[in-house]
């Protein structure tokens, strides 16, 4: 018998391909220096991106201007999908963390792709997908403390980017310790001192824009409550 959340990657898999194919059929390629912003919160939304190379955070401002970090999206994910269903405005601001290379459509490319019912359906999941995460988070800020927010947070990068060594998993990202510490919801002091222990306890090993996860059963432990 098939394993239904296997079949699920893989159909989700292949609608992220299909529209990535739409998007680059129409679309051209572009190269963006770090720190570029490519679309502001409250912008109107005229192109959609497909990251081919690099990196890029998602945030929205919060009290008194401070950045909340959202996300971080990197090779293969889709910007700007939000806007094909409706006529808002950016509902957060992309700017890129490292160099970085995209395929830059029109918005309508994606509206015409809505067309397929297949296809449609498979942008209304990642958009579920993305609020549960969101859910998620605001969950955790309520539940979890600050070390094991850092530990979901890398164990999150990790399994999505992290980039396999002899020594561990190396986490490559222009990401400072004040943008980690908003995407945690905490201090950047908490932060430091929830970076320190992992350090000291021979979880991870940090340089400047690197981390490597050294203990990786560890930190997923450090994560889920579980030390």
């Amino acid at each position: 018998m098939a394993d239904p959340d296997r079949s699920q990657q893989l159909l989700a898999d292949a609608i992220r391909g299909a529209l990535a194919d739409a998007i680059r059929s129409a679309g051209r390629t572009v190269r963006f220096r770090a720190g570029h912003v490519l679309f502001v919160e409250g912008d109107l939304p005229e192109r959609v991106f497909i990251l081919e190379e690099g990196w890029a955070i998602l945030s929205v401002a919060g009290e008194e201007g401070k950045e909340v970090v959202l996300g971080i999206v990197g090779p293969g994910d889709l910007l700007g999908e939000v806007s094909i269903f409706d006529d808002g405005t950016r509902s957060a601001t992309a700017t890129t963390l490292s160099d970085l290379v995209a395929t830059v459509a029109p918005t309508s490319t994606l509206r015409d792709a809505a067309n397929d019912i297949v296809l449609a359906r498979g942008m209304i999941t990642i958009l579920i997908a993305r609020l549960r995460n969101a859910d998620r988070q605001r969950s955790e800020f309520a539940t979890v403390s600050t070390p094991g927010r850092v530990a979901r947070r890398l164990l999150e990068l990790c399994e999505r980017f992290g980039e396999p060594t002899p020594e561990g998993l190396r986490i490559t990202l222009q990401l400072s310790q004040e943008q980690l510490a908003n995407w945690c919801g905490a201090s950047r002091e908490a932060t430091v001192k929830a970076l320190s222990s992992l350090r000291a306890r021979g979880i991870v090993s940090t340089s400047r824009r690197t981390v490597l996860i050294t203990d990786l059963a560890a930190l997923r432990r450090q994560a889920y409550g579980r030390v």
